[in-house]
């Protein structure tokens, strides 16, 4: 099954491409820091990159896998809704990949000095706060529940979470390079860094993919776990 996958729940867009045999390509743009995120402009020429790269074009794509986060609002509206116009103009399968699943996967195994049997997707949500979700290693491609559910939480908050599981946990994403202090007090290993284990990349996505039953359109929605800053700035005027 080719699988056309993508991710904007972070300020990288990452897109990749698996083949029918398991052959996988990848493509990313990442912002500099203190510029804005440019999923609207550099998500379809991802795309259209990856596929001139296989030598097939849109029509020959057999599902597509987009992130529903969670994330920022805006680079998941974007992605989202440009997964929807894909699918719909090509009569192409889609399914709905959870971003902290697919940063989880990637993970596994787990590297050396690690030896973890759980391990836990962290994003930096500003305002002091991560998403995070946590799965044994077992369990990622096995349709179980989380042992931690998909959440907005303070670091320490995760960091309690976390040492309540028990075991030995692998912690990976940006959010657990930022709050690295906080989270090692719990026990996680911290891979380095630099560790390619903390980006969001669309590989996990075409896994996922693989093993999920399309959805109508109208059900995959972003996973925001909270409202939009603009949205509370709002209230908080009021």
């Amino acid at each position: 099954m080719r699988i056309l996958a993508f991710d904007t729940a972070t300020r990288a867009t990452a897109v990749a491409l698996a083949g029918p045999e398991g052959e996988l390509l990848e493509a990313r743009d990442d912002p500099p820091p203190g510029t804005r995120p440019r999923h609207a402009s550099r998500l379809l020429p991802l795309a259209a990159e990856l596929l001139e790269q296989a030598g097939i074009g849109f029509g020959d794509v057999e599902r597509i896998a987009v992130g529903v986060g969670p994330g920022t609002f805006t680079g998941l509206r974007v992605g989202v809704a440009t997964a929807k116009a894909l699918a719909l103009a090509g009569g192409i399968p889609l399914v709905g990949v959870s971003t902290l699943q697919s940063l989880a996967l990637v993970a596994v195994p787990a590297p050396p000095g690690a030896g973890a049997d759980t391990v836990a997707a962290v994003l930096d949500a500003r305002r002091s706060e991560v998403f995070a979700a946590a799965w044994r290693v077992s369990d990622l491609l096995a349709g179980s529940c989380p042992l931690l559910g998909p959440s907005a939480l303070s670091p320490q908050a995760l960091s309690d979470a976390l040492r309540d599981l028990g075991g030995s946990i692998l912690a990976v994403g940006e959010g657990a390079v930022e709050f690295r202090s906080v989270l090692e007090r719990s026990g996680a290993f911290v891979p380095d860094n630099g560790s390619a284990l903390h980006r969001v990349t669309a590989a996990g996505h075409c896994r996922i993919a693989r093993h999920l039953h399309p959805s109508d359109l109208d059900r995959i929605r972003p996973q925001y776990l909270r409202l939009p800053d603009a949205e509370i700035r709002a209230t908080g005027q009021q």
